[in-house]
């Protein structure tokens, strides 16, 4: 699929420094790989300074590693962003700009992360949500592949624009009847949340450590939370009061559009929480409080598989990659979702990567990376040869040193109708830009303005700054529109 960039022609261009790793010998160690993922999950974690959020699992394996404090994802959405991060990818690369494409369809001959493994001889297994629900990748999986979830298909729980939110239901109640009741609160689980298909997948994850303990594998564990609804039990939502929850600085009862920023900033309509109807501040506090109770059940449950994973006595020759498939707004401009945004909320994941014997483990580092890198990364760690057309860059040289040399900016695109370009974004250590089709732009100075209070793309003093960034940005999306 050739992708129709919308963006304007360049004026000029600036050439992109590029950063050259040496791979590893074959004869490494053969490490296992544990990669954890969590759903719609923005950096809202005690590990990353969020207060009053308890997540002290994922918080001892940032403790125990490495912190990527400005990690980015390529696509606000969730299977453009993970056929993006599991082949090493650009979405223009992967073709996936939606929700129901699979980048078989264009690529069969693609080599994914886990395949990479297979291929090398890994026990390759899967438990929850790692390719897109709906769609998953057999050629991927020795173990744990659906061929019932088939290309197109999108599942419940991960539909194209979010799901519903439902209150005080039937503790039994799955994200489907949510959706089919078009209700917009919440689910409170019974016990410890056996019911649910997160507890289950910590099970599972569990099941394939004990079974393949005694040779090499790759076990990818997807959590679908806090994707909505949120969803906890009831426990995990009393640790928090309501009154202790603050809104953001830029808090909106409905999608906002602020003075000064492009139209096409901020859907006219929300795409999980709050559709269809305003949020008051009491009802925004509700809603936040049950996400952050979906963030630590989730941690609780990435908790029972680490338990596991040190009962066994695997750790010191695991690696341990935890990761968010995107960012989320959280009432930022009124907005409830990721879809669509270009901002830092929506574009920032947690990335945390333990590797046994790197030197940078126990710090955090705020070199600008990519959801892209993860794939060379654990292929160099674990002595695995690449292969052609990989895009990530490795980021052994952060963990053996969080503050070596690094200028890769991050870049983060937009597509409405799944072919098209309709936004782009080039994050760089002191800035975010952001482009639209219809040549309006956003400009934020995240040093002096975290919040994204003001934008900066039509102020003359900062001119020279668009100038130099929308080339970087438009040379990136020509050298990939083919």
């Amino acid at each position: 699929m050739r992708a129709r960039i919308l963006l304007a022609a360049a004026v000029c261009g600036i050439v992109l420094c590029g950063f050259a790793y040496a791979g590893q010998s074959a004869e490494t160690n053969r490490f296992n790989v544990l990669f954890i993922i969590s759903d719609d999950l923005r950096c809202e974690l005690g590990s990353y300074g969020s207060k009053p959020v308890k997540t002290p699992n994922i918080d001892r394996l940032a403790a125990a590693g490495v912190r990527f404090d400005r990690a980015y994802c390529q696509f606000p959405l969730c299977n453009p962003s993970r056929a993006s991060m599991l082949n090493g990818r650009y979405p223009l690369t992967t073709g996936v700009l939606g929700n129901r494409q699979d980048f078989r369809t264009r690529h069969p001959d693609f080599v994914t992360l886990p395949q990479l493994f297979k291929q090398h001889g890994y026990a390759t297994l899967r438990a929850g949500k790692i390719f897109h629900g709906g769609i998953d990748d057999l050629p991927s999986w020795t173990e744990g592949g659906d061929p019932e979830r088939l290309p197109g298909v999108s599942s419940l729980g991960a539909p194209d624009d979010g799901v519903l939110f439902v209150q005080n239901r039937a503790q039994s109640e799955s994200a489907g009847e949510a959706r089919r009741q078009n209700s917009d609160r919440w689910i409170v689980l019974e016990g410890d949340g056996e019911s649910h298909g997160d507890y289950r997948t910590a099970d599972r994850a569990i099941e394939f450590l004990k079974r393949h303990r005694d040779k090499p594998f790759f076990l990818g564990c997807g959590f679908v939370k806090p994707h909505s609804p949120p969803t906890a039990p009831r426990k995990f939502y009393d640790l928090y009061d309501l009154e202790d929850i603050p809104l953001p600085p830029d808090f909106a009862e409905r999608p906002t559009v602020p003075e000064g920023f492009p139209r096409l900033a901020i859907r006219p309509r929300n795409a999980d929480l709050f559709i269809g109807r305003d949020a008051s501040p009491q009802e925004a506090r509700e809603m936040i409080r049950a996400y952050i109770a979906s963030v630590s059940w989730m941690d609780w449950n990435v908790g029972r598989v680490i338990a596991a994973l040190d009962e066994l006595g695997l750790r010191e020759k695991t690696i341990i990659v935890f990761w968010g498939d995107h960012g989320y707004q959280l009432g930022e401009k009124g907005k409830w979702s990721k879809a669509g945004s270009l901002f830092e909320q929506g574009t920032r994941s947690p990335l945390i990567i333990v590797a046994p014997g790197v030197a940078g483990n126990g710090r955090s580092t705020e070199r600008i990376v990519q959801a892209i890198d993860i794939y060379p990364t654990l292929a160099e760690l674990c002595g695995l040869p690449l292969p052609d057309g990989i895009e990530g860059r490795s980021l052994v040289p952060l963990l053996n040193d969080p503050g070596a040399p690094w200028d890769r900016p991050a870049f983060t695109i937009w597509s409405e109708d799944g072919k098209t370009v309709h936004g782009a974004a080039v994050r760089v250590p002191r800035w975010r830009y952001a482009e639209f089709h219809d040549g309006s732009a956003m400009l934020f100075d995240e040093e002096n303005d975290p919040h994204e209070l003001r934008n900066l793309a039509d102020d003359p003093k900062w001119a020279d700054v668009r100038k130099e960034l929308s080339a970087t940005l438009r040379k990136h999306l020509a050298t990939r529109a083919n």
